[in-house]
């Protein structure tokens, strides 16, 4: 090939598909064909292997944690912004409130008690958004027991979205009043403030293995993850959510994402906004 990338067998192709589908669940397309090539061949090279199929039986032999890892981190794509889909975050502040007006969840402390989770937070956008939000709009928050779990499968960009910095175009699109939640750095920056990065824990996590906490959340985002998997691995993902989603709480997905065909456990109560039905259980959301 013309650029350096190594030939790709249909038999190959359907090897590294059927890895990327048993780690993580991800269901490549024979449209995802040219991604494998081009993001793959680059660790090919650097490895000396000469044809995927050995690559593929590196990995499935001798290949470490590390190398798996980069297997997968390779074939997802990261696509954000901040304020990405702002209605759901209109609808977020709104519903937080109410749980403030309400007599809320305590913590072992008798303290206020507010769980987020940004499953699939790519870069950090998404998780940040919500905090700086919320702050913004409710700031007696400052006081409560709130925390925003942030996870993504992929190691490098859960790693990018832990520093909190990010070019100062990132901002480009945004209004005044919220451009102006960011601190500015002196070098083309711009960086997420200290009272929002504290909210935040950031976890490398796949959402196909067994959920390592119990909840319960007042929100879960998860957006545009769905689309990745297949009708019976996104009813999978969507019965972990509903586990550790609280009975008042509210899940948020991406716009081109149909909880209903996959799932009964919820009912659409907005733009592409559920919430848990009454009495469902984890049988109802698989």
């Amino acid at each position: 090939m013309d650029n350096g990338e190594i030939a790709l067998s249909e038999r190959e192709f359907s090897r590294i598909r059927a890895r990327v589908y048993k780690i993580a669940g991800i269901s490549l397309s024979d449209a995802k064909r040219t991604l494998v090539v081009s993001r793959l061949s680059k660790i090919l090279r650097r490895l000396g292997l000469k044809s995927f199929d050995s690559y593929v039986d590196y990995l499935e032999t001798s290949g470490s944690d590390a190398d798996n890892q980069e297997f997968v981190n390779a074939l997802t794509t990261n696509l954000t912004r901040f304020y990405r889909e702002d209605h759901h975050f209109d609808h977020l502040v709104t519903h937080i409130r109410s749980v403030v007006a309400r007599k809320p969840r305590l913590n072992g402390r008798g303290q206020p008690r507010l769980r987020i989770w940004s499953a699939g937070c790519s870069t950090g956008q998404e998780p940040y958004t919500i905090g700086m939000c919320l702050l913004d709009a409710i700031p007696e928050l400052k006081r409560w027991d709130f925390k925003i779990l942030a996870t993504d499968i992929d190691s490098d960009v859960v790693a990018k979205a832990a520093t909190g910095i990010y070019p100062a175009g990132e901002l480009a699109g945004l209004s005044a009043q919220r451009a102006a939640l960011f601190d500015r750095g002196t070098d083309g920056t711009v960086r997420i403030p200290a009272p929002v990065k504290a909210l935040m824990t950031f976890k490398v996590l796949n959402l196909m293995a067994p959920l390592p906490f119990k909840g319960p959340f007042d929100a879960i985002f998860c957006r545009n993850v769905a689309i990745y998997f297949d009708k019976p691995t996104q009813g999978q993902m969507f019965d972990k959510l509903g586990k550790v989603l609280a009975p008042d709480g509210f899940l948020y997905i991406g716009h081109s994402e149909n909880l209903q065909a996959v799932s009964n456990g919820f009912k659409l109560v907005g733009k592409t906004i559920y919430q848990l039905k009454a009495n469902s259980s984890a049988k109802d959301a698989a």
